[in-house]
Order: structure tokens, then sequence, then C-alpha cells
């Protein structure tokens, strides 16, 4: 997983794009990506996020892995939701110079099972963000991703960019004992490390996030943490060594009701119940 820890290997990094904010999310043209609207923390990186059904007096939203959850990695079948908490990071601008920092009063879902995702909601909401720092959320897109699309990966806490494709998707990935379904697979050259975890992976064509980072093969082992594996429909298990991986975001979008909040329960939610 590409957490910052102690022990955990180190390297350089990238950033990435801008999106949308009040009302419906119009329609994207190509974007150059910068740093604008990731944020830091203190293990991960994260981005200000939106659905593109947002107003501009909804609370904002924060997007990292589930294994950046503050509590700790989740257990293998472990769904947090409506939870309360105090994170904080770092917004930055495209510069990557610090805005404000940013708080969550509350997890809206967490796992690492199915998917690697944590998402806060902050105590500011998205006009005032924009009003006071400038701050305008990316757009969580609706769609899956595309094979061969150009992304780019935004990372807050190394304040740099990856430019890279998408080659593929993997049905099944696993590390450790965590499982991940339809993982998004990089181009060989890609080469996120640790620290980008929680990256948001930016569509270059429409300037929407369609994934998040979370994780690379480090030394070629089999299935272990920080080493996943892909495991084909045959059951067969292959892993690569210097292999990065995300996962899909319009999970979130499948769950939605009218109102923005999340249902778990909402015929062809995609996301992990408890």
């Amino acid at each position: 997983m590409r957490f910052r820890r102690a022990l955990a290997a180190v390297g350089t990094a990238i950033a990435a794009v801008t999106a949308v904010l009040v009302g419906p999310a119009p329609a994207q043209a190509a974007v150059t990506p910068t740093l604008a609207n990731t944020i830091a923390l203190s293990n991960c990186s994260a981005s200000l996020v939106r659905y593109a059904s947002s107003v501009s007096s909804d609370r904002a939203m924060m997007l990292t892995n589930g294994h950046c959850y503050e509590g700790g990695f989740l257990s293998a079948g472990q769904v947090l939701q409506n939870r309360t908490s105090s994170r904080s990071g770092t917004l930055l601008n495209s510069a990557g110079r610090a805005v404000t920092t940013v708080r969550a009063d509350r997890v809206l879902y967490a796992t690492m099972t199915g998917t690697d995702v944590t998402l806060y909601r902050l105590t500011s909401t998205y006009s005032t963000l924009q009003s006071q720092y400038g701050a305008v959320a990316y757009t969580l897109s609706a769609a899956h991703p595309a094979n061969g699309a150009t992304i780019g990966i935004p990372s807050g806490y190394w304040k740099r960019i990856w430019n890279c494709k998408i080659d593929g998707f993997v049905g099944t990935l696993r590390e450790d004992v965590w499982t991940w379904h339809d993982s998004l697979r990089y181009d060989v050259n890609c080469d996120t490390i640790h620290g980008t975890s929680g990256s948001p992976i930016v569509d270059t064509a429409t300037g929407q996030i369609v994934g998040i980072n979370n994780t690379g093969n480090d030394n070629g082992q089999m299935c272990t943490l920080n080493n996943p594996c892909e495991v084909n429909a045959n059951g067969t298990t292959t892993a690569h060594q210097g292999q990065s991986y995300g996962q899909e975001t319009y999970w979130f979008n499948t769950c939605l009701t009218s109102t923005r909040t999340i249902d778990l329960n909402k015929s062809g939610c995609l996301l992990t119940r408890p």
C-alpha cells in the first residue's frame, strides 16, 4: 500500500487538476494537471471532492484510502459509516503551497474490502472554501474509467504529479488479508510510491476523478503486504514487481440517494456493506 510510514520505501512523486463546484457539474475540457485542491495528510494524500449533483451549500468532502484512516488499517470485511472523526489535512493550491487546514467531523464511508476508500465530511462548505481560498473540488465521475485513458495522479503528500495511462483492469487484486475488485492497473512506467496513497486518479480528458491510487508491488512477493497480486478468472495468481494500482470511485455514485447520502441497500450499489 502506498501510505507513508517509517519503514516504507521513499522516492519521488506528482500532482493534478481542478474540477467544478456549484450545481450540476458542467462538461469538462481537457486539463493540465496541477496540485490545486489536493490535500496533504500526515501519512497519505487526499483530495477535495464533490458529486456531480453537489451544491455550494453542501459540506465539502475529502477522499483518501481506507488504509489511510486515522484509526489504522480496517479489518477484512470491516465497513465504517457515519463515524465521528477529527481528521485534518492541508489544502494545497496549484503550486503545492498550503492554503488552509481543512477538518473533518465525520467519516461518511470507509472500507478496505472490495475497494480501498475513506470519504470524509468536512466542517466547511464548498461555498466557503471557494470564496475564501479559491478551492474548487474535483468531481467524482459517475462512469467506469476507460482502458488506455491518460491520467494524472497528484500527490498532496509529496506535492508532485505522476502522468500515466490506465493499462487494463484487474478483476481480483489481493494484498495480505484484503481483496479488491475491478482495480485499475497503470502502465509499467507509472511508479507511484509510498505517500501517494489516497491521491486522486484524474482523467485528463474530463478533469474528473475516476479512481484513487492505493498500492503497488514493492519487491515481487506474492499477495503480501505492499506486494499485491493479480488473480485471474481461472484462479491463477501473478505478481509483478513495480506494478502500481488504483481503485475505482464511480462506485460511490451507484449508492447515492437524491439527497446525496450513501445508501448501501440501494439497488445496484457496488460499495461493500457491513
